[in-house]
């Protein structure tokens, strides 16, 4: 009978482990969720440090790609959702305890946050946009208000966005039945990325030098962070528990060695990391755009080789249920 549990059962890649079901919604919207935490700290900083026209595009045209960017991580993670026309029933309810029910309510409060935000400069970022929603009443009023309340909205963003930028990390980190997500290094990791993510975007869009070099050097403080909370996350995990020592091993020559540590660490970090730094000296900035479309590229494969170590990391021993000796001595 155990046999016939263990081989129908436990092999079954849709039971054990259940997540084997993830595929590229998730990272997507890890992913897109984390840029859309990112820009919206960064533009409500910039206005409460009255520094707004330094960085004209982070916070009159880039805060505009907050609902746009955070609309389409939503749409892949309703593609994932098995169940997608009971997703009503998140907001049924409200589980403290759960990190899920906080993750889904964040999700739909933070909307009116953001459009706050994009009303209080859409006259000066999207005049057009904007002398067209003008011709309602009600348009010139959501303006007006905005922008005369434009301190308060950014300061009620910048909690909203950190914890929208911590909460994809948080989505992970709580599932502990999967050991490599198992740390609290993981939550801030996703943070500081998103943060990095952000500024890299920031640099590609600008076309004003000054708004250029203040995000790069923002950028490449928070990729030596970055660096640094990577090293502590393997450091972490190799001091953990057995489960813990073996999906750490993954990265540390097993099968994920080479997607971790070359296409994430390398392309996405280190690589972007010396271009920076070439560039903040002066002796080079002719390919100021390599450095963050890689960081762009690395804040993406973080998410995703990360939730692929975390399917493969698991707390069963398939080696030794599987053994049949070991079946043989439950006779």
């Amino acid at each position: 009978m155990i046999e016939e549990v263990l081989v129908t059962l436990k092999a079954n890649p849709k039971i054990d482990p259940v997540l084997s079901t993830w595929s590229w919604e998730v990272p997507v919207y890890l992913f897109l969720g984390g840029l859309t935490a990112g820009i919206m700290f960064f533009a409500a900083i910039m206005v409460l440090t009255n520094r707004q026209r330094e960085v004209p595009f982070m916070t009159e045209k880039l805060v505009l790609w907050t609902v746009i960017l955070l609309s389409i991580g939503m749409g892949a993670l309703f593609l994932d959702l098995s169940h997608r026309w009971y997703v009503y029933r998140f907001y049924t309810a409200f589980r403290p305890t759960s990190p899920m029910s906080w993750g889904s309510w964040i999700l739909i409060i933070i909307y009116p946050v953001c459009i706050l935000q994009i009303l209080s400069t859409f006259r000066q970022g999207y005049p057009k946009l904007a002398r067209r929603l003008e011709r309602f009443g009600v348009g010139v009023l959501a303006l007006d208000l905005s922008e005369r309340f434009r301190r308060p909205v950014a300061w009620v963003s910048v909690p909203f966005a950190l914890g929208l930028g911590i909460y994809t990390g948080v989505l992970l980190n709580t599932l502990v039945a999967r050991p490599f997500w198992n740390t609290g290094i993981l939550p801030i990791l996703f943070l500081v990325s998103a943060l990095s993510t952000a500024s890299a975007l920031a640099i590609l869009g600008t076309s004003d030098k000054g708004e250029r070099h203040l995000f790069t050097r923002i950028d490449f403080g928070l990729i030596a962070v970055e660096i640094l909370l990577v090293f502590l996350l393997v450091i972490d995990l190799s001091a953990g528990s057995e489960v813990q020592l073996a999906s750490v091993d993954l990265i540390l020559g097993g099968r994920y060695t080479v997607a971790f540590w070359i296409l994430f660490f390398s392309v996405g970090l280190l690589i972007p990391f010396l271009l920076e730094a070439r560039e903040l000296l002066g002796k080079s900035a002719a390919a100021f755009y390599m450095a963050p479309l890689f960081v762009l590229i690395g804040g993406y494969l973080l998410r995703q080789v990360v939730m692929n170590i975390g399917l493969h990391s698991s707390w069963s021993n398939y080696a030794n249920q599987f053994d049949p000796q070991l079946l043989e001595l439950l006779h």
